[in-house]
């Protein structure tokens, strides 16, 4: 038996207020950590609302896939702003510049994280660190978001799990289709 599979084990996990924390006013559930697959990849459960969406990003080590499960949100990414509603997915290559907003009243959202190359997923450990016990596990009434939180903070989160936060001036080059961070979105 090699180290791997000696470190590797079988679990099963649902959407609980155990396996859930409270982030920036959305809920972000781990069904999968990268601490449990050798760092391969992380699933999550995104539960969010309009007004909750990080600002554009960078991923350093890992490639993005999100299936909606309710509701509907905009990507963009390269050139292309892309509309995906209940049922669809989209990936986010790893390096590429990019931003969401959501669309509907509440979007519930599976985040699958896989890592590009040799070093392990981030964007988990980066939500376990800013990520709060839930009070319950329907989104908070009243919890900072981006647009309020002080971002030294989540800068600093961001670059130690390999996410790099794009300033307006790269984010006008990179994603000039992009209405802008915190921008109503119709």
């Amino acid at each position: 038996m090699t180290a791997l599979e000696d470190t590797l084990r079988a679990f099963e996990r649902a959407a609980t207020l155990d396996s859930t924390v409270a982030y920036m006013g959305s809920l972000m559930t781990f069904l999968a950590k990268a601490s449990e697959t050798d760092g391969r990849f992380a699933l999550m459960e995104y539960y969010t609302k309009p007004g909750n969406e990080p600002p554009p990003h960078i991923h350093d080590r890992e490639h993005e896939m999100y299936f909606v499960l309710e509701g509907s949100m905009r990507f963009y990414c390269e050139d292309k702003t892309m509309d995906i509603n209940a049922g669809d997915v989209v990936f986010l290559p790893q390096g590429k510049a990019h931003a969401f907003n959501c669309l509907s009243p509440q979007v519930r959202t599976l985040i699958l994280v896989a890592a590009s190359g040799e070093g392990s997923v981030g964007l988990d450990s980066y939500f376990l660190t800013m990520g709060e016990e839930p009070q319950s596990m329907s989104l908070p009434d009243h919890a900072l978001t981006y647009v309020e939180e002080t971002p030294e903070r989540a800068i600093k989160a961001c670059n130690d799990n390999g996410i790099y936060v794009m300033s307006e001036d790269e984010t006008r080059k990179a994603l000039p289709q992009y209405p802008g961070f915190g921008a109503p979105v119709r």
